[in-house]
């Protein structure tokens, strides 16, 4: 018999599940496009019709057979009807700890999709989803970004149940929450909120939330896609977020009153408010004595002003301030110069060029062939380009010394690789006078960043003094127990 009402499938999120099993296998098996990787399993459960579905390779094939279809099929009652097959499965069986009852077909896709097995029974309007999830998934392994030496080697990986419980196993408090989003009109995303209930103001959550919900792209791949929409909306040259891939660091962060967003798919995490300041501490601070954190974080800076300003200023001082070198070291420069064909400027720029398609080779190539960037780079770029006459010795020693500080701090290698060259081309353009520009420009850029009300420059300024110490070295841990480390505390007093 055919169906009166033929359903909209092209909206099938809010269609409700038809309570003739038949029915709902043909709007399921026309909702997804009778997919090959669809299975539908039809089996009589103590004589009601019933079907299990599953996404192959999203299921464990042993789950589903020892738990769910063996246990079912011993099922038997007497004068059995759809409600008391579905009454077994959901209160008086212990197929799996993770069931729920969906009514959509929205519901059905999601669960689907998302690793459940999914029981329908003729005769009810509804259907039980099951945990049985069995998907490939890389192990738990070292960050590759965020190395450290005294810390935990553990790092997120992309399945977001697995991230959710590295960050559990870590904080074992109730006031530990998780709030679970689909973002991505046709991806339908997990994206996982997360925060501490009375350390992160419920202002911070509804807005991070808000700003989840309002995401309208069809696909979310990675924490890029969701990056954007987490910061301030203004134009700024350092990002009001910070990403880590260490489970240690994001629960610090979250102690902190901060919120945090897992993404199903990508073993980076997602923290807002951020701090500049941030980018100069790692987890190792808190593994060594005070005084020789407050040393490397002092190195940290001054890597960072030479990252960004040494081969501005060097081509500054040489080109219109040769005064400031002494007698020999200008007789020197002078002579490595006059054989090159082009200005100091353009040949700092041409080899920061160089160096960065050399590194950006560097982390594309397969590891194998990884080290064949260095050999290319220091035998035919540097050496070569030296003897031909095409650059000066001390050249070299400027870029070198400013690609190893770089290193130091990579997690603003975006900002200080473009920086570099706006530095080189002001000081190449207008001398000393020309890097004051840049440096004031950089600055009033950075001052003006905020997000969620938090000052990205913050505690330098607006000045917090009693946050100060926690930002050039770190307070000792009975310091620590008696001080408040809320990210609030750092809020400006004008509301966004």
């Amino acid at each position: 018999m055919e169906r009166e009402n033929i359903p909209d499938y092209e909206n099938y999120e809010q269609i409700k599940i038809s309570s003739s099993l038949d029915e709902t296998l043909t709007d399921i098996r026309t909702i997804m496009g009778n997919t090959m990787d669809l299975n539908i399993l039809e089996i009589e459960i103590s004589g009601v019709k019933c079907a299990v579905i599953a996404i192959e390779g999203m299921i464990a094939t042993l789950n589903i057979s020892q738990i769910v279809y063996k246990y079912l099929m011993g099922f038997h009652a007497d004068n059995a009807d759809c409600k008391t097959v579905f009454d077994f499965v959901t209160k008086q069986s212990l197929l799996t700890n993770d069931r729920k009852t969906i009514y959509t077909y929205g519901d059905v896709v999601r669960f689907a999709f998302s690793g459940f097995g999914i029981i329908f029974f003729d005769g009810l309007a509804k259907a039980v989803a099951l945990g049985i999830q069995g998907y490939d998934k890389r192990s738990v392994t070292e960050p590759t970004s965020e190395v450290n030496i005294k810390g935990s080697h553990e790092g997120f990986i992309e399945a977001i149940r697995s991230n959710i419980s590295l960050v559990r196993r870590r904080m074992k408090t109730p006031a530990l929450r998780f709030e679970l989003l689909q973002v991505g009109t046709s991806s339908k995303t997990d994206v996982c909120i997360a925060y501490i209930k009375g350390k992160a103001p419920d202002k911070y959550v509804d807005k991070v939330r808000q700003q989840l919900k309002d995401i309208k792209l069809e696909t979310v791949l990675t924490s890029g896609y969701i990056a954007p929409f987490l910061e301030s909306g203004k134009k700024r040259l350092f990002s009001d977020f910070s990403s880590t891939e260490r489970p240690d660091l994001f629960c610090a962060k979250l102690t902190q009153g901060r919120v945090g967003v897992l993404i199903d798919g990508t073993p980076f995490a997602i923290v807002v408010p951020a701090l500049f300041s941030e980018n100069f501490i790692s987890i190792d601070d808190y593994a060594s004595k005070p005084y020789y954190t407050a040393y490397i974080k002092a190195l940290k800076y001054f890597c960072f002003f030479i990252t960004i300003a040494m081969p501005g200023i060097y081509v500054a001082l040489a080109t219109f301030h040769p005064g400031t070198f002494s007698h020999k070291l200008l007789l020197n420069l002078a002579v490595s110069e006059e054989g090159t064909p082009f200005p100091l400027y353009v040949e700092v720029l041409i080899m920061m060029i160089f160096y960065e398609i050399m590194r950006e080779a560097g982390i594309r190539l397969p590891r194998a062939v990884g080290g064949a960037v260095s050999i290319v780079g220091g035998l035919i770029i540097g050496d070569a380009a030296v003897s031909s006459g095409l650059i000066s010795v001390s050249i070299l020693i400027v870029i070198g010394l400013t690609a190893t500080a770089s290193f130091v701090i990579p997690s603003l290698n975006e900002q200080t690789s473009v920086l570099r060259l706006i530095f080189i081309i002001a000081g190449g353009l207008w001398g000393l006078f020309g890097i004051g520009i840049a440096i004031a420009l950089v600055l009033s850029n950075i001052c003006a960043s905020e997000n969620l009300n938090v000052p990205y420059t913050s505690p330098f300024s607006p000045l917090k003094k009693d946050k100060l110490v926690n930002a050039l070295a770190r307070r000792s841990f009975f310091t620590l127990e008696k001080t408040s480390s809320k990210i609030s505390d750092l809020s400006s007093s004008r509301e966004e």
